[in-house]
C-alpha cells in the first residue's frame, strides 16, 4: 500500500515537472525574436566597447570611408570641377580629423542647405559640415562637434552700384538663400525696414547671378564665400560693401545625430588636439584666413542640448 501511494506521488511529482517545462519551453519560443535582438544589442555594445571605439566610428571604417552632406559651396565643401576632387577649408579640417581617426576616405552628398539637417536624421548621411553656424535654434535638431572657426556675412554689390552703406538699402531688392544664417539677417532688416524686398535663392551661385544680371540690388552671404567667389571669377563685375561691419557673425561646426554623441567625442578629443599643436590654424591660413577667424580650445566649447 505505501509503495502504491508512494508510485502515485511520483508519478504526479514528474507530471508537474513535464508541464512546467512545457511551459518556460513555449515562453521562450513566444519570446525568441525579443531574446534575439537583445542578444544582438547587447553582443553590439560589446564590440563597440571592447574596441574602445563608437558604434559609429566602427560603421565608418568597416565602409572604409565617411559620408558628410554638404550643400557644393566653395570655399568650405565642394566639387574641385578641374580635378574631380572634394576641396575647401571644411573638406581639408575634416581629411585631418578623420585621417587620426583611422577614416580612410572622406566622401560628400550634396544637399540643400536648408535639408542639411533634416536628411541627417534622416539617416541619409553620417555628418553635416557647411561652414554652418552652431546656433540654440539647431542645437535642438542635431548634436554639433566643437567650433572651428567663425566668421561673418558680407553684402554683395554690383561694382557701378550707388549704394555706398547699409543705409541705401531701403527700398531695393536683398537677396538671400533660406536656411541660413544671412536669410534670417536680411529678415530682420526687412522687418524693420531697412531694405524693400527680400528674394530667395538656393545657392552662393544663383545669389551672385541674381545681383550680377540686376535681379536683385544687392544679396547677403557668407563673407568668405563671397570674397573666394569674387577672387576667382573675373566675369562676375562684383565687390563687396566696404566698409561694412558684420551683424551676424558666428562660429562654425559640424553636426551628428544625437545618438551619435559618441563618435562626436572621439572628433572632438582630435579637433582639439589640432588646435593646440597649430595644424587646425595652419589650414585657415591656407585658405588666407587670419588668426582672428581662429576658435580656441577653450571659447569652442559646444554645450549640446541632448
Amino acid at each position: 500500500m505505501k509503495l502504491f501511494q508512494l508510485k502515485k506521488k511520483f508519478a504526479l511529482c514528474l507530471s508537474l515537472v513535464m508541464l512546467l517545462g512545457s511551459m518556460t519551453a513555449c515562453q521562450a519560443s513566444s519570446n525568441g525574436a525579443s531574446t534575439s535582438t537583445s542578444a544582438s544589442n547587447i553582443s553590439a555594445q560589446t564590440s563597440s566597447a571592447a574596441s574602445g571605439e563608437s558604434a559609429l566610428l566602427q560603421e565608418i571604417k568597416k565602409k572604409g570611408y565617411i559620408t558628410i552632406g554638404s550643400s557644393n559651396d566653395a570655399p568650405f565643401f565642394y566639387k574641385d570641377v578641374s580635378t574631380g576632387k572634394l576641396a575647401g577649408v571644411d573638406v581639408d579640417i575634416l581629411r585631418a580629423v578623420c585621417s587620426k581617426l583611422g577614416i580612410a576616405d572622406v566622401q560628400m552628398k550634396v544637399i540643400d542647405f536648408s535639408n542639411l539637417l533634416v536628411e541627417l536624421n534622416n539617416n541619409n548621411v553620417d555628418m553635416v559640415a557647411d561652414a554652418m553656424y552652431v546656433k540654440d535654434a539647431r542645437l535642438k535638431v542635431a548634436a554639433f562637434s566643437d567650433k572651428w572657426y567663425q566668421e561673418g556675412e558680407a553684402i554683395v554689390i554690383p561694382q557701378s552700384s550707388a549704394i555706398k552703406s547699409k543705409d541705401d538699402l531701403k527700398g531695393k531688392a536683398v537677396g538671400a538663400q533660406p536656411g541660413t544664417t544671412f536669410y534670417e539677417t536680411a529678415q530682420k532688416w526687412q522687418k524693420d525696414g531697412a531694405i524693400g524686398s527680400l528674394v530667395s535663392y538656393d545657392s552662393q551661385a544663383t545669389l551672385m547671378t541674381a545681383v550680377n544680371m540686376g535681379k536683385v540690388d544687392a544679396v547677403v552671404t557668407d563673407g568668405i564665400v563671397a570674397g573666394y567667389t569674387l577672387s576667382k571669377d573675373s566675369t562676375l563685375k562684383l565687390k563687396l560693401l566696404s566698409p561694412y561691419k558684420a551683424e551676424a557673425s558666428g562660429q562654425i561646426g559640424s553636426a551628428v545625430r544625437f545618438k551619435d554623441e559618441a563618435f562626436l567625442t572621439e572628433f572632438n578629443t582630435v579637433l582639439n588636439d589640432m588646435k593646440k599643436d597649430g595644424s587646425l590654424l595652419k589650414i585657415l591660413k591656407d585658405y588666407g584666413l587670419t588668426e582672428d577667424y581662429f576658435v580656441g580650445v577653450d571659447e569652442g566649447k559646444t554645450k549640446n542640448v541632448k
